[in-house]
Parts: structure tokens; C-alpha cells; sequence
């Protein structure tokens, strides 16, 4: 059996799960988060975190995709390995810079409208 097939499905069983983990934490707080920047507006606040959301997960899910593309021919179990945690390190390092440029971005552009 094709050892890329099988790398695809556990790279994508990984990544999914961490991206939908993530994007549930970061959701729940970030309605809390959201409304103490913008006080007596609960339903903006619900809206934005909401599309904060679906942006952050079209994003990920679109680049866990898309890096397939670029993956080498698996010839062997220890190739498969070292590919599926160099491919999953690299979405969890991405996914931790877009979250504190998601977080500066959001700050600095609500304390310019206080």
C-alpha cells in the first residue's frame, strides 16, 4: 500500500483535530475577550468572534490542503514519520502567530476607536 495515503490520513486526522481544539478554546474565550473591548455590545462582539472563527478555520484547513501538494514520495515508516511532525509542527507554529497577530491586530484597532 502507498505509504502516502496513509501518511495523508493520519497528517489530516492530527491537524483537523488540533485545528478544531484550538479554534473551540479560542472561540470561547475570545467572546469574553471581544466584549470587554467593546462593552454594551454583545451581539457585534458574537458576530465577530464568529467570523474570527470561520476565517481561522477556512485558513488552516485551506493550508493543511495545500500542503500535500509539496510532500515527497514516502518510500519508508521513518520518512512517514518525521514528514507527518515536520508538517504538523509547522500548522501548530502557524496557528500560534496567527492567534497573537489576531490578538495585537484586535486590540490595537479597538483602543484606536476608544
Amino acid at each position: 500500500m502507498n505509504l502516502n495515503i496513509i501518511a495523508y490520513l493520519i497528517y489530516f486526522s492530527i491537524t483537523g483535530i488540533i485545528i478544531v481544539k484550538v479554534g473551540r478554546i479560542c472561540y470561547n474565550n475570545g467572546n469574553i475577550f471581544v466584549s470587554q473591548l467593546i462593552p454594551n455590545h454583545k451581539d457585534l462582539c458574537h458576530k465577530i468572534n464568529q467570523l474570527l472563527l470561520v476565517g481561522y478555520y477556512l485558513l488552516n484547513i485551506g493550508y493543511c490542503a495545500m500542503t500535500i501538494i509539496s510532500w515527497e514520495q514516502i518510500e519508508n515508516i521513518k520518512q512517514l514519520i518525521e514528514v507527518i511532525t515536520s508538517k504538523s509542527a509547522f500548522i501548530i507554529i502557524a496557528i500560534a502567530v496567527m492567534h497573537y497577530i489576531n490578538i495585537i491586530l484586535l486590540t490595537n484597532y479597538i483602543k484606536k476607536l476608544i
